[in-house]
């Protein structure tokens, strides 16, 4: 019976970039949507007035979120 032994690499394993790339940007904007669904109003609102949240106000309820 042979046995085959593998010799442990020295050099890291480098990460993909563009294989990360699409991800990532598809991570932030997904979180920039859970922001301004769940959160852009009151104290922790970026832009004046109630526009974003009106737009948002049906999807706020979907998602479980309340808003009044």
């Amino acid at each position: 019976m042979t046995s085959a032994a593998f010799a442990p690499s020295k050099t890291p394993a480098g990460i993909p970039v563009r294989e990360i790339l699409p991800w990532a940007v598809f991570g932030g904007l997904l979180l920039l949507a859970l922001y301004f669904v769940s959160a852009e109003q009151g104290a922790t609102s970026i832009f004046p007035g109630m526009y974003i949240h009106e737009f948002v106000h049906d999807g706020r309820h979907l998602l479980g979120f309340p808003c009044h």
